[in-house]
């Protein structure tokens, strides 16, 4: 099942292709597993400085899971839970990546992959795309661990709304709630999502990866510590600072080398 996730490398610009696109690229129980891995692994990679996540295919990023595994796979609870515990570690794992993230979503993005693309750092949709979570209509529900990275994008509110009434809607309404970060026309996206990611990789990658560990410290309860604080300041002893301040003055391009 490997070959339904695939990883491209451009530089210190990685690809991971959901590749089932004559199904829509609906993702399986070995996909799920799969791109856990595959996510884990690139956040291990020193040298990577963005991920880009895109089905392939150009008609759909994801509509969710495959329904052709609810008799097989998700039939009952236990199978359900099985199911879920590789589900939420993948979830886990692309909320978890050090590097930023990039949605390049072309087409449907619904159910579960709207759930893949709401953890992404940076979501860029054509104006064609759709999105929403019809699960009401299978008598589903969004567990704990899917539902936060919705709920932590758009809020509780709109959650309840998406979920509540099951519609699938538009880009432009996807971009008032908050679901995606830009909107452009179709034959962009592609071209829109590389040139950010490439913006990303053109940037210090030890600051980006501080940026994200931040924020996502931000969200837990509870004062800073002292050595959290120290944290903000460790920044001015890498050389990456010293490239980044010396370019400035010399009026060049940095060209930064992650240290």
């Amino acid at each position: 099942m490997s070959e339904h996730i695939l990883v491209r490398r451009d530089g210190p610009i990685a690809t991971v292709v959901l590749n089932r696109p004559d199904k829509l690229n609906a993702m399986t129980k070995p996909m799920w597993r799969r791109l856990g891995e595959v996510i884990a692994a690139l956040s291990d990679e020193d040298d990577l400085r963005c991920l880009v996540l895109r089905g392939a295919g150009g008609r759909a990023f994801c509509p969710g899971n495959d329904i052709s595994e609810f008799t097989t796979e998700r039939s009952n609870p236990e199978q359900a839970k099985a199911y879920g515990e590789i589900l939420h570690r993948t979830l886990g794992a692309l909320k978890d990546c050090r590097h930023p993230t990039v949605a390049l979503i072309e087409g449907i993005c619904v159910g579960g992959g709207l759930e893949i693309a709401a953890l992404c750092d940076i979501r860029v949709c054509g104006r064609s795309s759709r999105f929403g979570v019809p699960i009401n209509r299978l008598g589903l529900v969004m567990a704990y661990p899917e539902i936060a990275g919705l709920r932590d994008l758009v809020g509780a509110a709109t959650t309840l709304e998406i979920l509540l009434e099951g519609r699938v809607f538009g880009a432009d309404e996807a971009r008032e709630k908050g679901l995606v970060t830009r909107v452009v026309a179709d034959d962009r996206v592609e071209a829109e999502a590389y040139e950010t990611a490439g913006r990303i990789a053109a940037g210090a990658p030890l600051v980006a990866r501080w940026h994200k560990k931040f924020l996502r410290r931000l969200e837990r309860p509870g004062p800073l510590t002292e050595e959290e604080r120290d944290e903000g300041y460790a920044c001015y002893g890498t050389e990456d600072f010293q490239i980044g301040y010396r370019s400035f003055l010399l009026k060049r391009t940095p060209e930064f080398e992650g240290r």
